[in-house]
């Protein structure tokens, strides 16, 4: 009888690694510890629930590397970028995805497996035995975070990953913001018009950055330091590096024109991205943040176009678990002392939705192969997963180790082509279609064992 396949976590990539090892006609248990044991970020007992974002980013699979990932996974027949295509919203470039109706399409799908059986007991030891992926994500459980810590020997890595606040549609007020998409971006009017827009003068900005950085904020618990990842910065850290910082970040007014002013230039422009299939509900985009409760509802109503604002959810702040994966996991995601256990998602260093149901999905597959006694090297570094495998099993340095996203900085480098900027739209074409070729003879590989 083949041996079954044990995953830790039905995140986005333990739901990932669970199908993909499924559909290799090995037997799977999901060991999802919600809804008996929940955390403060999650709202469900839905698998892969998105609490942070609606977003997987851009999905320019040419010019992009997050969306060059997106295009492996899909020749990969991921299940991830499956279900988000099928409930993605309008988002200019981007891919956003109804999040509700996501979780719940991926519960679906990975209950209804014939090879899959989803267990909601919390795991809370290091396996001896068996075959198993532990994707318990940023948010791993205190009891199996400890036994982590005490196989490995080494403290736990944290930083601090922040939600942003959501906004109900009907509340915003459309006479001062507008719906543009920036520099138009997208090829359908839906698309051009995905976000909404709310623009500020030079007055309303320092009154803006002044209510933000007089706030009250969430106080850490003793022995945590604030080491954010800079991809997910709280807006009010930013704005303690600088008051111009936001208007050079997600505050950016850059190929954005008020159709209510058109011959204004707003100083800065908060946008709000859908977060639903309905349009009832836009998230701030880029706003994190660790402000208290009573103090976001204060300070985001000072936003022109928010002053009458009502909220879904407010933003939050938590503790992120991750390995120190360049010491301790193989070039398959095996833990070095305990190679019967490996690892995936955003605990192994990778950051982001789609880095995470990536790593998910090479996990998976290995273990598949692993159970069914063969051995499955990891894909070309020249790829997107490639290079995020690399890194996070030997390229980054361990000393100073961080979650990384995927980006062509880890890709090796296409020699003969012209450096900065002016290069930049053919070096990254030509670092997208190498990266497809060696993709799909990595997966046609697998099609003939």
């Amino acid at each position: 009888m083949m041996d079954t396949l044990h995953i830790i976590g039905g995140g986005l990539a333990g739901s990932e690694a669970a199908w993909q090892a499924a559909q290799a006609g090995i037997p799977v248990v999901i060991h999802e510890m919600r809804p008996k044991v929940e955390t403060f970020a999650h709202k469900t007992g839905d698998l892969a629930e998105m609490v942070c974002s609606n977003s997987f980013r851009s999905d320019d699979s040419e010019q992009n590397a997050v969306g060059l990932l997106h295009w492996e996974m899909r020749q990969a027949d991921g299940l991830i970028m499956r279900i988000a295509d099928a409930h993605r919203l309008p988002a200019g470039g981007a891919l956003a995805v109804d999040r509700e109706a996501f979780s719940a399409a991926v519960t679906e799908a990975i209950t209804a497996h014939p090879l899959i059986a989803v267990d909601h007991e919390e795991i809370t030891a290091l396996p001896d035995n068996g075959h198993w992926i532990i994707a318990t994500g940023p948010l791993t459980s205190n009891t199996l975070g400890q036994a982590i810590q005490q196989e490995t020997g080494t403290d736990r890595l944290a930083f601090f990953d922040a939600i942003a606040p959501i906004v109900y549609a009907d509340t915003i007020d459309m006479s001062v913001a507008w719906a543009q998409s920036r520099y138009d971006k997208g090829e359908t009017e839906e698309e051009r018009k995905a976000y909404l827009n709310c623009p500020m003068n030079k007055d309303q900005y320092e009154v803006f950055i002044d209510a933000l950085l007089a706030a009250d904020k969430t106080e850490f618990h003793e022995g945590e330091t604030a080491g954010y990842f800079d991809g997910c910065l709280p807006i009010e850290v930013m704005a303690e590096r600088g008051r111009e910082t936001l208007r050079h970040g997600p505050m950016k007014p850059v190929g954005l024109t008020n159709t209510h002013k058109p011959e204004e230039k707003a100083y800065a422009v908060v946008q709000l991205r859908r977060d639903n299939a309905l349009g009832t509900l836009y998230n701030i985009v880029g706003f994190q943040t660790k402000m208290k409760y009573a103090a976001q509802t204060a300070v985001f109503k000072t936003i022109p176009g928010l002053e009458n604002a009502s909220f879904a959810r407010l933003g939050g702040i938590h503790r992120n678990t991750f390995l120190n994966s360049p010491t301790l996991l193989d070039d398959r995601m095996r833990l070095r002392s305990r190679p019967n256990i490996r690892f995936a998602g955003q605990v192994t260093g990778v950051e982001g939705y789609v880095e995470s149901a990536a790593m998910g999905l090479l996990a998976g597959r290995m273990a598949a192969a692993e159970i069914a006694g063969r051995d499955l090297p990891p894909p070309a570094p020249e790829t997107a997963t490639g290079a995020l495998i690399t890194h996070i099993t030997g390229g980054a340095e361990a000393k100073t180790f961080q979650p990384m996203n995927v980006n062509f900085g880890l890709f090796p480098p296409v020699h003969g082509l012209k450096g900065g900027r002016r290069g930049r739209k053919d070096r990254y074409k030509a670092y997208t279609d190498r990266a497809k070729t060696l993709w799909t003879d990595w997966l046609d590989a697998q099609a003939v064992l």
